[in-house]
Formats: structure tokens, C-alpha cells, sequence
């Protein structure tokens, strides 16, 4: 009996565990990716499948569509603030790089809108 319990309890720990994804690339300098076209486009890029993909970048390629489903739930805090910045750049200063990326990992507008509210209702000028 102690040996099922014992089993249950490990089984529990491991359910409630909450996994994030790693934290190697939570120190990029988001805004020198932003502020330099070349290395922005490259990303685009990586993630529209037209180009080469740095480490970083398969790397998010990998897990968007995951992060996007669940509202970043496995995002560290580092990812989901420099994620928010990268959101508000896109739509407000490279509206076509964001158009591009919104068609192939939103096609059904599915995520725009309710990431819309999420960010007036913070108070984020989006």
C-alpha cells in the first residue's frame, strides 16, 4: 500500500510540475534585433521559412505555435516581456513583417484578437 502511495505521489509531483522552456536565450538583446533590419528580417525569415534560422531562431520557430496555443504558459518571465516588446514593435513600426508572420501562425485570426485585449487591458498601447 505504501508503495502505491508513494507511486501517486511522484505521479502528482510530475503532473503539477510546471516546465518552462529553457532560459539560455532569455538574455538576447531583443532591442538591437529590432532596431537592426538585417538581423530582423533574418528572423522573419527563419520563421516564414525563406531563410536560414541562427540556433535562437529554430529554436523559437520550434516552439511558437506551442506558446501561442497556450499564452506563453511555458514562457519564462524574460520571454513573455521581451515577446509583449517584440508584439508592440511589429504592429507598430514593421506592420508588414507582422502582417506576414500573423498569416502563417494565425491563418484562422484565432490569437490576434484575444492577445489585443490582453494587452489594452495591461494598459499596452498596441
Amino acid at each position: 500500500m505504501k508503495v502505491v502511495l508513494v507511486l501517486f505521489a511522484v505521479i502528482a509531483v510530475a503532473l503539477s510540475a510546471k516546465t518552462t522552456y529553457t532560459s539560455k536565450f532569455d538574455n538576447i538583446d531583443v532591442d538591437n534585433i529590432l532596431n537592426n533590419k538585417r538581423l530582423l528580417e533574418g528572423y522573419v525569415k527563419c520563421l516564414m521559412g525563406t531563410g536560414k534560422c541562427t540556433s535562437e531562431g529554430n529554436e523559437l520557430k520550434e516552439k511558437l505555435p506551442e506558446a501561442l496555443a497556450t499564452e506563453c504558459e511555458k514562457c519564462t518571465p524574460a520571454q513573455k516581456e521581451k515577446s509583449e516588446k517584440i508584439i508592440r514593435f511589429l504592429v507598430n513600426n514593421r506592420r508588414e513583417l507582422w502582417d506576414q508572420l500573423a498569416v502563417k501562425y494565425d491563418p484562422k485570426d484565432e490569437y490576434r484578437q484575444k492577445y489585443l485585449d490582453q494587452a489594452k487591458a495591461k494598459g499596452i498601447d498596441v
